[in-house]
């Protein structure tokens, strides 16, 4: 982390923000990074302790004083803040003291989305002193790319690392675009960037990234003319023969399939054209290990979770019926649901329990066996989705396409909670 110092200082806690930066050391071995201290955000109007531009993401660090230190800090972002139980009394400001940080943000964001093609994410962190040992937020903030701590260098580390986790690391060329509008003067070097983690032009990784996104036809623009080739005749004649035989065949398969009566016979079942879904209740609960089986209890045991919903459906299909359950794990950071994802895709890793394991029978009187059940998991942001079917009425196989069919769009089933 290589620090550059714009202006001063935005409050007390200020200086512990630096420290736990210069901790870091410079270099990509701990964090890599670009870390613009006191410095004044186009768009916003006031200083911010720091914006620390990282490979993978953007952190807007703005600093907080407390009247005294605190053992509790309940701190939502739209509500009025209490330290160890008491309300914050600021009766000339805001409703509390981070109203201010989302707007920061958004500047930055707005500057991060101009400047660069594929825009690195912008989160906020709002660093609180002179010491409390524990914040309290609501999960919809931190939902919101928000962290609110007192800046201890692991700390500290530790949020940068949760919430810069671009797919795509931010290239030199990009990123010298994003700082000639915060520091107009930079003396840095490609050499010096380059040490922070940030790939130039010519790298592997960047170069695989633009040729992606290149468009085809641009490819075809950009080609010499070719000459016209000699046209070959034996290849198109056999062409042309191979069509005529083709033609003859369908013929012959479509007057021997009129010419025979009864039902045709298929090869095994298609997927479905449509899958109907019934919704049968919903259950949430904070304890998400006391909800889970095998390696992923224990995971959840370990790490917790924000939150666990768990969703019952019947499908119907090919004129059968099919018992859904769909899981969500929800977290405050992308990776804890990597992680969990990893322990899910273990053979055997373990599963969501549906609630007839704590004794709520299955709506209707079914017995669902989701032991057997075809299982789908996939991570939407900060959650892990898992999907089970199982049929019903007729035995289920693992390699039913009409279940994966269900599975996939049971996959597309938005929980609320």
């Amino acid at each position: 982390m290589r620090l550059v110092r714009v202006g001063e200082t935005t409050s007390e806690v200020g200086r512990d923000v630096r420290a736990a930066l210069t901790s870091w050391g410079r270099g990509d071995a701990v964090a890599g990074g670009i870390a613009l201290l006191g410095v004044r955000i186009p768009g916003f109007g006031s200083a911010v302790e720091a914006v620390v531009l990282l490979p993978r993401g953007v952190l807007v660090v703005l600093g907080v004083d407390l009247p005294d230190p605190a053992l509790r800090l309940e701190a939502p972002l739209e509500d009025r803040w209490k330290v160890d139980g008491w309300p914050i009394s600021r009766p000339e400001g805001p409703v509390n003291p981070a109203a201010n940080a989302l707007g920061a943000t958004a500047a930055v964001a707005a500057l991060v989305r101009e400047k660069q093609p594929r825009p690195l994410p912008v989160c906020t962190v709002v660093a609180v002193g002179p010491y409390v040992a524990r914040v309290d937020q609501p999960v919809a903030d931190k939902d919101r790319g928000v962290r609110i701590l007192h800046p201890e260098p692991m700390t500290l580390l530790a949020v940068a690392r949760e919430l810069a986790v671009h797919t795509r690391p931010c290239p030199i060329d990009e990123l010298r675009r994003v700082l000639a509008v915060l520091e107009p003067g930079s003396t840095l070097t490609d050499e010096d960037l380059s040490a922070e983690g940030f790939p130039d032009g010519l790298s592997p990784e960047a170069a695989a990234e633009r040729t992606t996104i290149l468009p085809l036809t641009a490819l075809r623009r950009a080609e010499e003319p070719r000459k016209p080739k000699r046209v070959r005749w034996w290849p198109v004649a056999a062409a042309v023969l191979v069509a005529l035989v083709l033609v003859v065949g369908i013929a012959v398969a479509v007057s021997a399939d009129n010419s025979t009566s009864g039902p045709a016979r298929g090869t095994g079942p298609t997927a479905p054209d449509a899958v109907e879904f019934a919704g049968l209740g919903t259950a949430s609960s904070t304890d998400c290990a006391a909800h889970t089986d095998g390696d992923v209890r224990v995971w959840l045991e370990r790490n917790g979770c924000a939150r666990l919903i768990r969703g019952r459906f019947e499908a119907t299909s090919t004129g059968h019926r099919a018992a859904v359950l769909v899981g969500v794990l929800r977290f405050t950071g992308s990776t804890s649901a990597a992680e969990l994802k990893s322990v899910l895709d273990r053979p055997g890793g373990g599963t969501v329990l549906d609630q007839a394991a704590e004794g709520v029978a299955w709506p209707g009187g079914a017995a669902p066996q989701f032991p057997t059940a075809l299982r789908a998991a996939g991570r939407e942001g900060n959650s892990v989705k898992l999907v089970q079917v199982v049929w019903l009425d007729q035995p289920s196989t693992q390699d039913d396409p009409v279940l994966h069919e269900i599975a996939g769009r049971a996959m597309r089933i938005t929980l609320a909670g």
